[in-house]
């Protein structure tokens, strides 16, 4: 490739730049697979040991199912950051999976303490915190990403627009709480600690975005090659 061709691959708007990507959010993928696994080991041994409602143990549970990828996911990051290479929109998804996962303990503890029924339908809103605050961050921080990368709001929003990853987030951030909602409406309630690993895997659908990603690097990767 020579020097020009190289500048017009990095230049904001031709599409090349996102080329490595699918690589990238396919190790997120599976760093969402890992964090399921671990929400239902933890949940099938808490409810073994006979602590089926404790507190604690669906925090830990829900923890782990719905944000145990955003901790790999921000050891990802680092390791970018670490490395010297080039900020990409993985690495950017990644730090602000990181950032957003402390919010549903705030939530979970504050309602609990005033008194909110967490078995309830009152309570449909925790598991969607606890599987969708991260993705939240996520979708924030790739948007800013693409603002900073487009270098206005206009273009960057234009791009957001246009990214698979970044859409197919917001459909899951509005998509999802409607489904807990109904769920809960339909009889469901999280009692032990297995099924609170349950709801939370079922409403995370992080993996979907990176899936995303994924296949559109392989397919971006095929036409180029």
């Amino acid at each position: 490739m020579s020097d020009a061709e190289r500048d017009e691959a990095c230049r904001p708007g031709t599409g090349q730049r996102e080329e490595p990507e699918g690589e990238e959010f396919g190790e997120l993928l599976r760093y969402t697979l890992a964090g399921y696994v671990g929400g239902f080991a933890l949940g099938g041994i808490l409810d073994y040991l006979g602590f089926q409602r404790s507190a604690v143990g669906q925090w830990l549970v829900r923890t782990f199912s719905g944000e145990g990828e955003s901790i790999m996911e921000g050891l990802y990051a680092l390791r970018q950051r670490l490395a010297g290479r080039t900020a990409g929109m993985a690495e950017a998804y990644g730090w602000g999976k990181l950032a957003g996962m402390t919010i549903p303990w705030w939530i979970d503890w504050g309602s609990r303490a005033l008194g909110v029924d967490v078995y309830g339908v009152a309570g449909f809103y925790i598991p969607y915190f606890y599987a969708m605050s991260d993705q939240i961050g996520g979708n924030v921080s790739g948007l800013l990403f693409l603002r900073r990368r487009e270098g206005s709001w206009r273009r960057g929003l234009a791009a957001y627009a246009r990214h698979p990853v970044m859409v197919t987030g917001l459909m899951v951030v509005l998509g999802v709480p409607l489904a807990l909602l109904a769920a809960r409406v339909l009889g469901f309630s999280p009692t032990t600690q297995v099924l609170t690993a349950l709801e939370t895997v079922v409403a995370n659908l992080c993996w979907l975005p990176p899936a995303v990603g994924w296949w559109f690097g392989r397919r971006r990767s095929s036409r180029t090659a």
